[in-house]
């Protein structure tokens, strides 16, 4: 059986608190899991594109909304991802001057590439501990979605 984890030390000896272990581990967690990505899509690129396999055809607008980033910067990363034939162009079918963005073939198939890949990796390090230990990460999981959403 494995020892529990010792909470870790700041460099005057005292344990860091809650917040700034869970901070650094997933900050770090989420690094590895980027990664594993497919391809040499920049993160808001691939954001973007997550977005538009997960949601369907979004405006531009919807897209910079979603993103939290201004419609200047979307219109970069749409033309980018355009230029890689990942997402497409059509009209809007109730806006005559809005267009709307969907993931082409090649860009669902980016994606799935990329999630498969992530999850491997992930796979490889879970099937590492214990039952025990996946059970405990599974309880956590829900917590940290329960934060995420507060």
């Amino acid at each position: 059986m494995t020892e529990p984890a010792r909470p870790a030390t700041i460099s005057a000896g005292r344990p860091e608190p809650l917040a700034s272990r869970l901070r650094t581990t997933l900050l770090r967690t989420s690094r590895r899991l980027r990664d594993q990505r497919v391809g040499d899509l920049s993160d808001a690129q691939l954001a973007v594109l997550g977005q538009l396999v997960g949601h369907g055809a979004l405006t531009p607008s919807e897209l910079a909304d979603r993103e939290h980033v201004r419609p200047p910067s979307m219109t970069k990363t749409i033309q980018h991802l355009l230029e890689a034939g990942l997402i497409e162009r059509r009209a809007h079918p109730d806006d005559g001057r809005q267009v709307l963005i969907e993931a082409s073939t090649q860009g669902r198939e980016h994606i799935l590439a990329t999630r498969r890949r992530r999850d491997e990796w992930l796979k490889k390090r879970l099937a590492a501990l214990t039952r025990e230990e996946r059970a405990t990460l599974s309880a956590a999981e829900e917590l940290l979605r329960r934060i995420y959403s507060q």
